[in-house]
């Protein structure tokens, strides 16, 4: 299933009961700052994720999925490849 633009699964975010965050599919505006670069690309392109996009796996999406800081290593790309390939699971 589905849970964000980015790859990145919700259900497993610390965050989401701390901040009462409903995800980017859902919310307006992050949390975490003005805007999520990720979200606002999607959103422009009228894709619902990453993984829909023909630009797929971008400069940009690799960058952040590639994140030391989010402690990713490229997860969040495989996910998206599985969403696009099985868009209802």
């Amino acid at each position: 299933m589905v849970e964000s633009r980015c790859g990145l699964l919700c259900s497993e975010c610390k965050w989401k009961e701390i901040m009462k965050c409903g995800g980017c599919m859902a919310i307006k505006k992050p949390f975490w700052g003005p805007k999520c670069p990720i979200k606002t690309c999607c959103e422009d392109r009228g894709k619902a994720h990453c993984g829909q996009c023909e630009r797929f796996a971008c400069k940009q999406l690799h960058d952040f999925a590639m994140d030391p800081a989010t402690k990713s290593e490229g997860d969040r790309i495989e996910r998206l490849e599985e969403w696009a390939k099985n868009p209802t699971e």
